[in-house]
């Protein structure tokens, strides 16, 4: 998620390597979500559109490896995104490393450009309505988002930065909050697997 805050809540000193500890839930009713959340008091920023382009790399493949590369835009802020595989079997806990870019909507296909001379090859986008929010629970701040994925649908997600040491307690505690709002199954695909899925049939 976007706008995210340094690891929060646990001492993490001598361990350099965050790691994105996230879980998404599918959402039936998005608004009453959002009213859980903010009787808990969640602390809501203004709704915006995400347009998420990912990329094949010429010589790993990312579906084997379970990474990810991905250039974000939100308005006219851009993002490059490269994911870890996922080390967690109950979470999707993943290493994750974002370098900001220059702003500006060139700026993706300007990426795009440099990164095809490169040999990626662009493999997908995904556009989404996400409206964040941030919750203090169990003394950790955590991210929070209802997002409305196009062909999708929508979904909740929870998500905190740890360190190494700090993975099982970011686990335990998105998953407090999950029962706390009554969510349901976790889904443990990423919105780029289910829509391959769905565009497969």
């Amino acid at each position: 998620m976007e706008n995210r805050a340094e690891p929060a809540g646990w001492s993490g000193e001598g361990q350099s390597q965050v790691y994105e500890v996230e879980m998404k839930f599918p959402v039936a009713d998005a608004s009453a979500m959002e009213q859980k959340l903010i009787g808990l008091a969640a602390r809501f920023r203004e709704p915006a559109e995400q347009t998420d382009r990912y990329f094949l790399h010429p010589c790993r493949d990312f579906a084997r490896t379970d990474e990810a590369l991905r250039l974000r835009r939100v308005g006219d802020e851009v993002e490059l995104t490269w994911k870890g595989p996922r080390i967690d079997s109950a979470a999707k806990t993943r290493q994750e490393i974002l370098l900001p870019l220059p702003t500006g909507r060139r700026t993706v296909d300007e990426w795009t450009e440099l990164l095809a001379a490169l040999g990626f090859r662009v493999l997908a986008e995904v556009v989404k309505r996400r409206h964040a929010a941030r919750i203090l629970w169990q003394g950790a701040e955590v991210d929070a988002a209802i997002d409305h994925v196009e062909g999708l649908g929508n979904f909740l997600e929870l998500e905190i930065l740890a360190r190494q040491g700090e993975i099982p307690v970011a686990t335990a505690c998105i998953e407090s909050l999950a029962g706390e709002l009554q969510c349901g199954a976790a889904e443990r695909r990423s919105y780029l697997e289910l829509q391959i899925e769905a565009r497969l049939g």
